[in-house]
Protein backbone atom coordinates (compact mmCIF):
# COMPACT_ATOMS: atom_id res chain seq x y z
CA UNK A 1 0.00 0.00 0.00
CA UNK A 2 3.27 2.49 0.61
CA UNK A 3 4.18 2.15 -2.92
CA UNK A 4 0.47 3.02 -4.47
CA UNK A 5 0.44 5.69 -1.96
CA UNK A 6 3.56 6.89 -3.00
CA UNK A 7 3.16 6.59 -6.95
CA UNK A 8 -0.47 8.48 -6.92
CA UNK A 9 1.32 10.97 -4.54
CA UNK A 10 3.98 11.63 -7.36
CA UNK A 11 1.39 11.56 -10.31
CA UNK A 12 -0.94 14.15 -8.34
CA UNK A 13 2.17 16.16 -7.90
CA UNK A 14 2.59 16.57 -11.89
CA UNK A 15 -1.01 17.85 -12.10
CA UNK A 16 -2.54 21.26 -12.27
CA UNK A 17 -4.35 22.56 -8.76
CA UNK A 18 -6.73 24.79 -8.96
CA UNK A 19 -8.31 26.13 -5.75
CA UNK A 20 -12.12 27.97 -5.79
CA UNK A 21 -13.95 29.67 -3.62
CA UNK A 22 -17.80 30.27 -4.95
CA UNK A 23 -18.08 32.66 -2.64
CA UNK A 24 -15.64 35.26 -2.81
CA UNK A 25 -15.90 38.35 -5.16
CA UNK A 26 -12.27 39.60 -4.90
CA UNK A 27 -9.25 38.90 -6.87
CA UNK A 28 -6.19 37.66 -4.72
CA UNK A 29 -5.00 40.86 -5.39
CA UNK A 30 -7.36 42.99 -3.89
CA UNK A 31 -8.10 41.20 -0.92
CA UNK A 32 -4.44 41.17 0.06
CA UNK A 33 -4.21 44.44 -0.71
CA UNK A 34 -7.61 45.31 1.10
CA UNK A 35 -6.40 43.11 4.18
CA UNK A 36 -2.56 45.64 4.14
CA UNK A 37 -4.59 48.64 4.08
CA UNK A 38 -6.54 47.82 7.32
CA UNK A 39 -3.26 47.04 8.85
CA UNK A 40 -1.14 50.05 8.12
CA UNK A 41 -4.83 51.91 9.36
CA UNK A 42 -4.12 50.19 12.88
CA UNK A 43 -0.68 50.36 12.99
CA UNK A 44 -0.89 54.42 11.97
CA UNK A 45 -3.58 54.37 14.95
CA UNK A 46 -1.24 53.28 17.77
CA UNK A 47 1.18 55.09 16.77
CA UNK A 48 -0.34 58.41 16.45
CA UNK A 49 -1.97 57.60 20.01
CA UNK A 50 -0.16 60.77 21.66
CA UNK A 51 -1.84 59.54 25.65
CA UNK A 52 1.20 57.21 25.64
CA UNK A 53 4.49 59.11 26.70
CA UNK A 54 8.12 57.45 25.97
CA UNK A 55 8.48 54.74 28.52
CA UNK A 56 5.49 53.07 27.12
CA UNK A 57 6.92 53.23 23.80
CA UNK A 58 7.52 49.36 24.35
CA UNK A 59 3.89 49.33 24.53
CA UNK A 60 3.11 51.01 21.19
CA UNK A 61 5.48 47.99 20.14
CA UNK A 62 3.71 45.49 21.39
CA UNK A 63 0.33 46.75 19.82
CA UNK A 64 1.59 46.85 16.37
CA UNK A 65 3.44 43.10 16.46
CA UNK A 66 0.00 42.03 17.71
CA UNK A 67 -1.73 43.49 14.64
CA UNK A 68 0.50 41.06 12.93
CA UNK A 69 -0.11 38.01 14.46
CA UNK A 70 -3.71 38.93 13.81
CA UNK A 71 -2.77 38.90 10.05
CA UNK A 72 -0.74 35.72 10.83
CA UNK A 73 2.56 36.77 10.23
CA UNK A 74 4.36 36.40 13.22
CA UNK A 75 7.10 38.81 14.09
CA UNK A 76 10.39 35.91 14.31
CA UNK A 77 12.44 35.23 17.25
CA UNK A 78 12.55 39.44 18.63
CA UNK A 79 9.25 38.32 19.82
CA UNK A 80 10.07 35.53 21.88
CA UNK A 81 9.47 37.22 25.62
Amino acid sequence: MELASELLAKLLERQPLSITFPELHLSGAALLESASYQALCQIQAVLRDDSLDDPQCFQKIEEIVQIFEQLGSNCGSRHDF
